[in-house]
């Protein structure tokens, strides 16, 4: 049997690369995507990519060219991780239409996209999508409309997906991870933490139900669960939203 491959997008990022590295260990091929050419080159020096490629996901015809150049590269395709994500905040009122639209197109269009342009060959190796929701898709917060209503419409895109391919053999789960220490949250403390990250980075930890025990996810720790949702070992587990949040999603 041929070495399985997977393709993963915003795979440069924090826990993108996190990803790349724990499949690469597991002895898959990885094929990775990211619209950041520097970082995903800085990838490539880690991490020994069977098929790198710069693209916008927002594009349909993008999603499909990729798909295809990643195919031609490796020959088969047994996962894709949908790991691209963009934050943007403030309250609806105020919101601009540049960062809604970029919202939309990079945390749900893009993951949509690059699914359907995937699903022939996902049939064919019986695969698998992971689709990476958030804590901010099962619960609402304040000034964050947009990016909340992009990560809950992508747990029900997985769930529609889940029960579509189902027959074929092709499993597809959300992982919804509470806040994770990346250069993501690092860029959001900085934008939107009024000249005080830190301070930013701890009113998100008082949210946590561990109290002063709280801490942020570590993007290793999201990678091993989005391995074993690739393994056979999770053949029963589709059309699931999975939390790993501490507890966040779980109520005050």
């Amino acid at each position: 049997m041929s070495t399985p491959v997977i393709l993963i997008t915003g795979a440069a990022g924090g826990l993108g690369s996190a990803i790349a590295k724990r499949f690469s260990q597991s002895h898959w091929r990885v094929a990775a995507t990211d619209i950041d050419k520097d970082n995903l080159h800085g990838l490539n020096a880690q991490v020994p990519l069977e098929f790198s490629a710069t693209a916008d996901l927002r594009s349909a015809t993008n999603c499909r060219e990729l798909i295809a150049a990643a195919l031609v590269a490796t020959g088969r395709l047994d996962a894709v991780v949908n790991a691209a994500g963009v934050w943007r905040r403030g309250p609806v009122q105020h919101f601009s239409e540049e960062d809604f639209d970029l919202i939309m197109g990079v945390n749900l269009k893009a993951a949509f996209y690059m699914s359907q342009a995937a699903i022939p060959h996902l049939k064919d190796s019986r695969g698998c999508i992971v689709n990476i929701a958030g804590s901010t898709g099962q619960q609402a917060h304040r000034g964050s409309a947009a990016y909340c209503a992009s990560k809950a419409a992508l747990v029900m895109l997985s769930k529609t997906l889940a029960l579509e391919l189902a027959e074929f053999g092709v499993r597809v789960n959300t992982v919804s991870p509470g806040d994770i220490a990346t250069p993501m949250l690092d860029y959001q403390a900085e934008r939107y933490g009024k000249g005080n990250p830190n301070g930013y980075k701890r009113e998100l930890l008082n949210l946590y139900p561990q109290g002063r025990e709280a801490r942020f996810l570590r993007p290793e720790e999201v990678a091993e669960l989005v391995w074993y949702l690739c393994q056979p070992a999770a053949e029963a587990i589709t059309g699931a939203d999975l939390a790993i949040d501490f507890g966040l999603s779980a109520g005050k």
